[in-house]
């Protein structure tokens, strides 16, 4: 008991003291022990990876998961240590309701056949996002998290560590200081009486506070040197969080090619189920058919071969030409092509020997081939 007595009390006195030095240096009425430059650059250098590092890190968040409430629900099951439930992704769910709907609207008619195939490219699409999610937390979201729970944790605790030596460092300084100025002023005006133990008390008080300051003076410079260490280490930690980043970004990249390239397919999907709901299309193909078996009939040979077809040869005819609405958009694969983009107007029209799944379209002083099931022919 008298042992916690005692070292309550000593505590106490050396939270006094530091309070003091902290106070008076604010108020500039004691000294302080300025750390190098190089040392300074490196506690500037940490803080700002420790700022920049939570922002990354709480955006991240964000990004993966936009839901305040599941970011808050996986951080509790997180500190009870306990694994979260794996959540549905929001297009996994939309895909689902499709299906569902597409079952309650017959799946043979046009619109239930569609919200199926939709559907189940969104649940594939919702599933790319799951591993995404998964693959994102792991390379990069845990190596920050780290970072910010485990390095700069132990630095901060070096660093105040530091800071409190320091005060103890200065305190003894002025302690030096304030004995030294007595042991002059005594020895400027001695008393004649009582000299010899004046100046034996002023002499032992100022060869205490010099063993302290060297004391103070050994543990500051050891504390330092460890901060350092660890100040240095930043560097480190940059080269793993610019390996993590790469790590993310092909992540993303993965991701991203994923659906697009379930996208494309569906859109494919689509483009080849419209031939079966787009009669303007079906339409325009008979009269096409019919024109080139009539020509062969007759005998006359077509002027156009589809293989060699040149697009600036060929000119728009005098009547038969129609308005058509594009449906999706559309890449030209080579020069003799038009590309297309949705929803825009275009004008069209066929030309003997050409392919039935084909026509030319026009649109200002462009003209090029155009597929058919791409279109919706306007009366």
């Amino acid at each position: 008991m008298d042992f916690n007595v005692k070292k309550l009390a000593s505590g106490a006195g050396l939270f006094f003291t530091r309070a003091v030095q902290f106070t008076e240096e604010k108020l500039g009425q004691a000294e302080k022990t300025e750390l190098d430059a190089h040392f300074e650059n490196l506690m500037s250098r940490a803080d700002c990876t420790k700022n920049w590092t939570e922002k990354i890190y709480r955006q991240t968040e964000v990004l993966l998961q936009p839901n305040p409430s599941a970011r808050i629900e996986e951080f509790l099951y997180e500190k009870l240590d306990r694994k979260a439930p794996n959540r549905i992704t929001n297009a996994e769910l939309l895909g689902q309701h499709m299906e569902d709907a597409a079952k309650e609207f017959d799946l043979g008619t046009p619109y239930g056949n569609t919200l199926m195939k939709v559907g189940e490219c969104e649940k594939r699409l919702g599933a790319a996002e799951r591993e995404f999610l998964q693959t994102s937390a792991i390379s990069f979201l845990t190596p920050l998290r780290n970072f910010l729970e485990g390095d700069w944790r132990t630095i901060s605790k070096e660093r105040r560590l530091l800071e409190n030596l320091r005060l103890d460092l200065d305190a003894c300084k002025t302690r030096l200081k304030k004995a030294k100025v007595a042991e002059a002023k005594a020895a400027m005006a001695p008393d004649f009486q009582e000299t010899r133990p004046r100046n034996y008390v002023l002499s032992a008080s100022a060869s205490a506070a010099e063993h302290e300051l060297r004391v103070a003076q050994t543990e500051f410079d050891r504390q330092a040197e460890v901060t350092r260490l660890l100040l240095e280490g930043i560097s480190s930690t940059h080269v793993n969080h610019l390996r993590c980043l790469h790590e993310f970004v092909e992540a993303q990249a993965s991701y991203y090619k994923q659906c697009h390239l379930h996208m494309q397919d569906l859109q494919k999907e689509l483009a080849s189920s419209n031939e079966d709901v787009l009669p303007n299309a079906f339409t325009l193909n008979s009269t096409q058919s019919m024109a080139t078996v009539g020509s062969e009939a007759e005998g006359i040979s077509s002027p156009v071969d589809t293989d060699t077809l040149k697009i600036e040869e060929v000119q728009a005819p005098a009547t038969g030409t129609r308005k058509a609405k594009v449906l999706y958009d559309y890449d030209a694969a080579d020069s003799s092509e038009l590309s297309l983009l949705a929803d825009e107007l275009i004008t069209v029209y066929t030309v003997p020997g050409m392919d039935s799944d084909w026509l030319i379209g026009e649109r200002g002083n462009q003209k090029g081939k155009v597929p058919v099931t791409y279109l919706e022919l306007l009366s």
